[in-house]
């Protein structure tokens, strides 16, 4: 799925010359942590959050005094000495997927869609991409998430989607991950329905092994804690 299809094409922006108070009114106003400062001719030029906000404010530390007139200073700041000049952006011809790397690897909270010229033409936050998967996995409708290990080969999940569908179920959508033995998989089948009695049964009687979905999370979770030095 593009970017395209998941970003917010209503975005609120502020120009380089406004001023910190501008821009804390307006993260206030419409609930937003991340404004994307765009100059006169719709060019990105930077972005400013609520967390460069946090930093640019005087310590509380500071004498009484010395705060109020050092916050007075900053809120009539310019939005241009505070924002992050050098943005790590997107074109429409990125994937949701490449936006939940960028994320990740520069530790932000959104990201600004540009086209060639780098004018705005959206922006991507971590709740816009949330909400992309949720509607690509199905997860949205009344199902139930099933947690079956399956040994790492060919077919194996063929055979889980075969059972499946032979039991009249809508599959959602699959996620796989790995296992803490190697030559096993975990899979995950997201299904609209919430009996599956007969399905597990089914699941079982084929050599799959079931197990409650928090209970494989939490052991995972335990021995990553272990492993780590």
């Amino acid at each position: 799925m593009f970017v395209s299809r998941s970003m917010s094409e209503n975005v609120i922006t502020i120009s380089p010359r406004s001023t910190l108070a501008e821009a804390e009114s307006l993260m206030a106003k419409h609930r937003i942590r991340h404004l994307p400062v765009v100059g006169e001719d719709g060019r990105l030029t930077g972005i400013i959050t609520d967390r460069d906000l946090r930093s640019a404010m005087p310590s509380s530390l500071c004498e009484p005094e010395e705060v109020s007139q050092a916050l007075e200073k900053c809120r009539n700041t310019a939005v241009e000495r505070v924002m992050t000049k050098n943005v790590v952006t997107l074109s429409v011809s990125h994937t949701v997927q490449d936006a939940l790397l960028l994320i990740q690897s520069h530790k932000v909270g959104a990201l600004p869609v540009v086209d060639e010229d780098n004018r705005l033409l959206g922006i991507v936050s971590v709740r816009d991409l949330l909400a992309s998967f949720i509607s690509v996995m199905g997860i949205g409708d009344p199902g139930a998430l099933l947690c079956i290990l399956a040994e790492h080969k060919m077919g194996e999940i063929k055979k889980i989607v075969d059972i499946l569908t032979e039991e009249n179920v809508f599959i959602g959508s699959i996620l796989v991950s790995r296992h803490w033995e190697g030559d096993k998989r975990a899979v995950f089948p997201y299904v609209h329905t919430i009996n599956v009695a007969g399905v597990k049964k089914r699941l079982s009687a084929a050599g799959f092994t079931l197990v409650d979905p928090t209970t494989w999370y939490m052991e995972n979770l335990g021995r990553k804690r272990k492993e780590q030095p």
